[in-house]
């Protein structure tokens, strides 16, 4: 049985969700802005038409969305990620294998399929996401995950396919690489195109038609994997469980410049919380913690970028632990007088829990330290998240530090007090 791959995804993904509960905005441009309504992470396409660029600061084109009345929101991440965990339900109903690769994108394993026309297939799932959630996606179908990806953005960019592209047929998928720039392939990035356009290789026939050593030789072993799956030879599975995270970080800019030190203890020390928090979450640990805060570009005067890390002797995801280490960090690297303007912690390499590497004699803090996080987590699951907490982590609100939502829609789908109304 030849395998096939189906990726979904929905088009402007941040402001679909939003346009699903305000039919005025149909047909207006929208953006949604990042953390502390800093720039433009999505954008719907009357919002590009205005030339408004992915990762535009917000203070620039305050202006032109004002003028232009560009609907603008701040990110409200908990009613994306409610929508999209409904969304995958729907894609459950067409298939019980599915790799949930974003917050906006899964494939879906249609091998088995192959007896249905799978664009008429891909239409009644497009269909049903739509009715069942009000969001509007686009559909690609092809024997390897990577043409199943520019399936997709053909979808989007041929309106005749009616948001469904199958590249399952090979004429039809040749006749379609031969006229796509190479530079829609999944992971060749701009400077990947640069190298390729400079070697002749301008479109995605060209790119599969290349020696797969010669592939691996100016993009590594991840060219020449590229060149197997344009060809439709299958390099890259479905992964149903995700992978175990090499990483984790939480980084927020602040809601206003902070000069003194005791000031910025707070919000890294809520940084540090949350990270433990995710780490927890996965079941997983970390050797070390990496603590940054640095000003604005944007200021005047000199840029400051203070950074730290501090190792531990054995893994943890202890929030006290992480938490007296940023401070330590804080303590080492504050200068005077600097208008830090953003900051965070990160760690890398993680591992997880049980597996990890034991000292010698364990510490005698070590069951209560376990014992107190896992009661942590349950009142804070079952009261909200912050109901228990460490007092070094502060009152975001009192503070003024938090993150700044201006523009934030209600959570329509998981708050009853911001339930929409219906009025007769």
């Amino acid at each position: 049985m030849s395998q096939v791959f189906a990726l979904i995804d929905a088009n402007s993904f941040y402001c679909s969700c939003e346009r699903v509960f305000d039919p005025r905005l149909n047909n207006r441009p929208v953006i949604v802005l990042s953390n502390n309504d800093g720039c433009a992470v999505a954008r719907t396409p009357e919002a590009k038409a205005l030339g408004i660029d992915m990762g535009a600061p917000f203070f620039k084109i305050r202006e032109l969305c004002k003028k232009e009345n560009v609907a603008v929101f701040s990110s409200n991440y908990t009613l994306y990620g409610d929508m999209s965990a409904r969304s995958n339900q729907v894609y459950k109903m067409f298939t019980p294998d599915i790799e949930v690769y974003s917050i906006d994108e899964s494939f879906l394993d249609f091998s088995g399929f192959q007896t249905r026309d799978l664009a008429v297939y891909g239409r009644e799932l497009r269909q049903t996401v739509k009715q069942w959630t009000g969001l509007p996606t686009c559909v690609g179908i092809a024997p390897t995950k990577t043409l199943a990806k520019l399936a997709n953005w053909t979808a989007k960019h041929v309106p005749d396919m009616q948001g469904v592209c199958d590249m399952t047929d090979r004429r039809k998928r040749e006749a379609l690489m031969r006229v796509i720039p190479v530079s829609e392939v999944w992971g060749v990035g701009r400077a990947s195109t640069a190298k390729l356009n400079n070697m002749g290789v301008k479109t995605v026939w060209d790119l599969a038609e290349l020696d797969p050593a010669l592939g691996r030789q100016v993009l590594t072993v991840v060219g020449e994997r590229l060149i197997h799956e344009l060809r439709g030879t299958m390099c890259i599975a479905l992964e149903q469980e995700a992978p175990l995270r090499k990483g984790c970080a939480v980084t927020r800019m602040f809601g206003h410049r902070i000069t003194e030190r005791d000031e910025i203890m707070e919000p890294m020390s809520f940084f540090a919380a949350r990270l433990a928090e995710k780490l927890r979450k996965y079941d997983l640990g970390t050797n070390s913690i990496t603590a940054f805060f640095h000003s604005s570009p944007h200021d005047a005067g000199p840029y400051h970028y203070e950074q730290g890390t501090v190792s531990f002797p054995e893994v943890t995801n202890d929030s006290s632990v992480l938490i007296r280490a940023v401070r330590r960090v804080v303590e080492a690297k504050y200068k005077r007088g600097v208008k830090y303007f953003k900051g965070g912690v990160m760690s890398m390499d993680l591992v997880g829990v049980e597996k990890a590497q034991r000292v010698l004699f364990d510490s005698l803090e070590a069951p209560q330290s376990e014992s107190l996080m896992t009661a942590m987590d349950k009142i804070n699951r079952k009261y909200g998240r912050g109901a228990l907490k460490h007092a070094t982590t502060g009152t975001q609100v009192k503070k003024g530090w938090s993150t700044q939502f201006n523009y934030k829609s209600p959570s329509y789908t998981t708050r009853m007090e911001e339930l929409p109304k219906a009025r007769a």
